[in-house]
């Protein structure tokens, strides 16, 4: 057959990709319903978007070359399908070969690269008398990962077909003990450091060494193929499962970071004709992950809001910022009074939606992206503001007083100054005299008879059991009086003294007056 000859960085994708597509099929397969493209990348596109073949891993392989790995063909098989393995990994990655029998041997530790050179270092066939050794093959495995340039994650993949039979004098007699407790807190160490994990293959039905892995590796999957035809299938799961862990140490840092959402502050916004254009910046906290939000809906806080204009649904690429025009509607609330005034109030931002990650259907449950569900808000609020009520209402007020106070002023001069009518006669009490006349007209009337001094009369209405009258206030202060002038009431038609002068009302116009006898001055209103 003739080959097609590709770079080094191509046909380490295509392994890497042959590695992984047999779990990925299986996994498809055994789905209810299959994922389409439009409910995201499948894993290996993720990995790639991760660069999850640029980051190195540590493979520790121990195959057991004890005698009895040469029945049922078990040694030609793990050969063979080992070098599948191998070539599903990248020269990034870091292989120790190890076999274990009565003793544990490294054939090869290097780079992946070459799988064929790596599975060549195996013997050709078990030895037919060897023992098996598992605590001396995980005491060396733990030490090759223990050196100061081992990866962040690392793996132990174990295959063997027997139960734990050491040669005499071995450092591990039993299945446990104080020597196992040792390497326990080794690989706990070890697993502090770089995510270890385990893969144990038992190639034998019954009782098997392989679960001494789980007594020393916590992270350790015991896998039960039904025959040694499986393990291909097993190791790439294995081979998948580490590569998960390396997309989960990479996306590790986006643990917990969602997206936040906050008003783009460009000053305050002016509602007064009922909306007004605003911005909302959404920002994603991942470093790796996109980021959906659906069913995305804006509200406020603080101010009777509605807000428009955002998509249903966002997709946020990796730290992403992305800014949306909406409209606002509405404005801020009244404070009762309908006069013509300027309301501010604090818009605080709401968003309700879900917030998820297109990556999440393809890498569970191998990784948990705790991603939060609900979008975060940051920043300070958004001012709004708007004029509200009418410009009429204060001059309308105004206006309406002015009017009320010139009607209670109109009413009260009607009956504290009405219009006079009729005459006064006035002649002196004690000496005889030709009597004064002082024609009554207007609202107020002044008046300084003949006998010296000065006065004024005006009228005030009132009601009577015969009707409404007007009685005449009279004051009046003769020459030479000091202090407050007297002042007399005087019916309508009767008699009135004050000051020595006689008053007499008449209604109607009475008598001429005596030539001198009073001069009326008739005044304004008081």
């Amino acid at each position: 057959m003739k080959r097609t000859t590709r770079s080094p960085r191509a046909t380490s994708t295509l392994r890497r990709a042959a590695a992984v597509g047999a779990v990925l099929l299986a996994a498809l397969a055994a789905a209810t319903v299959p994922a389409t493209a439009a409910e995201g990348p499948s894993r290996e596109e993720i990995y790639r978007k991760l660069g999850v073949a640029d980051q190195p891993v540590d493979y520790v392989i121990l195959v057991d070359t004890s005698g009895s790995m040469k029945a049922k063909g078990r040694y030609d098989t793990v050969r063979s399908t080992l070098r599948t393995f191998l070539g599903g990994l990248t020269r990034t990655d870091h292989v120790a070969l190890i076999t274990f029998d009565d003793r544990p041997e490294a054939r090869y530790i290097g780079s992946a690269g070459d799988p064929a050179r790596i599975v060549a270092r195996l013997p050709r066939t078990p030895d037919p008398d060897g023992g098996t050794d598992i605590g001396a093959a995980l005491d060396q495995a733990l030490r090759e990962l223990e050196r100061t340039d081992a990866a962040s994650v690392a793996s132990v993949v174990m295959l063997t077909d027997g139960r734990h039979q050491p040669p005499r004098g071995s450092a591990y007699p039993t299945s446990s003990g104080t020597p196992w407790n040792a390497l326990r807190k080794r690989a706990e160490a070890i697993g502090a450091r770089t995510g270890l994990a385990g893969y144990a293959l038992p190639l034998a039905t019954g009782a098997s060494g392989a679960e001494r892995l789980a007594d020393v590796v916590d992270n350790t999957v015991v896998l039960r193929p039904g025959s040694i035809q499986d393990l291909g299938s097993y190791l790439q799961r294995a081979g998948d499962s580490t590569r998960a862990r390396s997309a989960a140490r990479l996306l590790a840092e986006d643990r917990g970071k969602g997206v936040t959402a906050s008003w783009k502050q460009t000053g305050p916004r002016d509602l007064t004709t009922g909306s007004a254009a605003a911005s909302v910046t959404f920002r994603s906290a991942a470093r790796h992950l996109p980021l959906t939000v659906s069913d995305a809906r804006l509200s406020a806080d603080g101010a009777p809001l509605g807000i428009s204009g955002l998509p249903a649904r966002l997709t946020l690429g990796p730290g992403e910022s992305r800014t949306y025009a909406v409209r606002l509607t509405g404005g801020p609330d009244g404070s009762g009074l309908p006069y013509r005034h300027t309301e501010e109030a604090s818009a605080v931002l709401r968003v309700s939606g879900q917030v998820s990650s297109p990556w999440q259907r393809a890498l569970g449950p191998d990784v948990d992206l705790k991603v939060p569900e609900a979008v975060a808000v940051g920043g300070g609020p958004l001012t709004v503001r708007a004029d509200i009520g009418s410009v009429l209402l204060l001059p309308g007020i105004l206006l309406g007083l002015l009017a009320v106070l010139m009607l209670g002023w109109l009413r009260w001069r009607s009956v504290n100054r009405p219009v006079l009518s009729g005459a006064l006669i006035v002649v002196p009490v004690f000496a005889g005299g030709v009597p004064g006349r002082i024609a009554l007209s207007g609202r107020r009337v002044a008046f300084q008879p003949r006998e010296g001094g000065h006065g004024t009369v005006h009228g005030r209405r009132r009601r009577t059991a015969d009707g409404p009258g007007t009685d005449l206030m009279i004051r009046y202060v003769p020459d030479g009086a000091t202090g407050r002038p007297d002042r007399v009431v005087c019916a309508p038609g009767a008699q009135a003294v004050v000051g020595g002068l006689s008053f007499t009302h008449h209604p109607d116009s009475g008598p001429a007056p005596a030539p001198g006898t009073a001069r009326p001055r008739s005044e304004g209103p008081r």
